[in-house]
């Protein structure tokens, strides 16, 4: 495999938490494409009784990505991957563990051990970021109360995207968006919130220093690179927080929301300031952050990770389907039968998702589920619910409609829950592109190495490039009093 003569090729890495793949982005005369050279599994392993993440095995599959590449001459390479977890070096530089899993048990009632120490408000004013117990900030504090011999052996924090960066240059740094997830970062200086840290006995030189996204790190270590051709390739980080450079990709402020649609779903829209107020704190937004100085203004909802959770126990009874037949069947199935709230705990961790859904259904004297239709027609229809429910309240923070929802990531080829969506929301859908992600990565690289002038003209390229499909709400009025339903379901659960 070589590159053309006339365009070096970028090179994204993008990890997500089933899947990771390898993405050449080649441009030419201002058009995008994308050309993948590598796809593998990401699988978390237990053992000890904890979950974890197999970055060894991950790193082995970076190598034979650029093993695939390593006769092209790259503009840049980059990694991006999810947020809030992190990896530990010790004082050679060397992983000391294997990074914990963000669904590892651990974390189960630290927030409320944390809140006794710095009461929340004051943490949601040192960092605007949602509480979610996955997030770094109760990850650390659980080390340092199970683990702290642990700590103690380590110099240096990096968030996972930040470790393979290192792996590929030596250098140690933390980018702004996927360091804005720990909870730990102020979003206004877009600095580590030392203060905070110190009050909750956390070492505050422990994580790394902060980089804006676009940063060119170095060349890759001649170590990793096995030919001249790679040695000389920028190592450029972009916006390492997966939804950072999905968003990126786009352009989804002013009227326009984003809806980041993989296993997470975030939902929320792109501002040019934080919004740090009581109110925010009670909706429980977060910000992160964004390129160019921007915030993502958004809500993490559960997201098709209870799509996945289901898929995967029936492929283990051996009773496999693929999404594309899965969301068939519940095309088919009747409507509104059976209504959950994707961001009650009881799904956040489940081995069994049809049994949590079952659960669920029994708390709120619904009948469960029985066939994997009525299942997926659940989660897709409860999904729907509730991104209406995150938009009325991002319109409330924002104080100006919502009047289309940019779907992006993997979700957005489910052309079902896209017209859910549009109906359930009243808003005019445009779905794509698939590869965002990515997209974002290769566009932070062009604009660091100038074949771009401005984010708006990198966005122009992403937008020439791929078609966005159009849902327009079409039975609005049918979901009108099963909105009312579902917000007692979760009024329910939290009161």
């Amino acid at each position: 495999m070589s590159s053309p003569p006339h365009a070096k090729p970028y090179l994204a890495f993008d990890f997500g938490a089933e899947s990771g793949r390898a993405l050449l982005v080649h441009l030419h005369a201002g058009i995008l494409t994308t050309e993948e050279v590598h796809r593998f599994r990401n699988e978390p392993v237990e053992y000890g009784g904890s979950l974890h993440w197999d970055v060894a095995r991950l790193w082995l599959e970076v190598q034979k990505a650029l093993g695939c590449v390593e006769q092209m001459e790259l503009a840049g390479v980059g990694v991006d991957a999810w947020g809030v977890d992190y990896a530990l070096l010790g004082e050679g530089g060397e992983l000391l563990h294997n990074p914990y899993h963000y669904r590892d048990l651990r974390t189960k009632g630290v927030m409320e051990e944390v809140f006794r120490k710095v009461p929340k408000e004051e943490i949601y004013r040192a960092t605007g970021i949602q509480f979610m117990p996955i997030n770094t900030l109760y990850q650390l504090y659980a080390a340092r109360r199970d683990t702290p011999s642990l700590l103690a052996a380590a110099k240096q924090m990096l968030t996972i995207p930040d470790l393979f960066h290192y792996w590929l240059t030596g250098k140690a740094v933390c980018e702004f968006t996927n360091a804005s997830t720990t909870q730990l970062v102020d979003p206004v200086r877009r600095s580590w919130a030392i203060e905070l840290m110190q009050k909750l006995d956390l070492c505050p030189d422990l994580p790394a220093p902060i980089v804006e996204p676009g940063t060119v790190l170095g060349t890759m270590l001649p170590a990793v690179a096995r030919t001249s051709l790679l040695r000389k390739t920028p190592i450029i980080a972009p916006a390492t927080h997966d939804t950072g450079s999905a968003v990126a990709s786009i352009t989804a402020r002013d009227g326009t929301a984003f809806l980041s649609s993989g296993t997470w779903s975030l939902v929320g829209t792109e501002l040019d300031a934080p919004v740090v107020t009581p109110e925010a704190l009670k909706l429980n937004f977060t910000n992160e952050g964004g390129v160019h100085g921007t915030t993502r203004l958004l809500k993490n909802v559960m997201g098709l990770w209870m799509l996945q959770g289901c898929r995967n126990l029936w492929s283990a009874r051996g009773e496999s389907a693929g999404y594309r037949e899965l969301v068939e069947l519940a095309g088919r199935e009747p409507a509104f039968a059976h209504l959950v709230d994707p961001d009650d705990e009881v799904f956040l961790r489940a081995m069994d998702m049809p049994a949590a859904i079952d659960q669920f259904c029994r708390k709120t004297h619904q009948p469960a589920p029985v066939t994997p239709g009525a299942y997926v027609r659940c989660v897709l229809e409860s999904l729907a619910l509730k991104y209406r429910q995150v938009l009325g309240n991002l319109e409330q923070l924002c104080g100006r409609r919502i009047e289309q929802i940019r779907v992006i990531g993997g979700g957005s080829k489910n052309r079902l829950l896209n017209q859910f969506t549009a109906d359930a929301t009243g808003r005019r859908v445009l779905a794509g592109p698939a590869e965002a992600t990515a997209l974002g990565n290769a566009a932070m690289q062009i604009l660091a190495t100038g074949e771009a002038s401005s984010l708006q003209e990198a966005r122009a390229m992403v937008d020439r490039s791929f078609s966005a499909e159009v849902f327009e709400p079409l039975e609005t009025d049918k979901w009108e009093p099963h909105m009312e339903r579902f917000k007692q379901y979760c009024e329910m659960i939290y009161a």
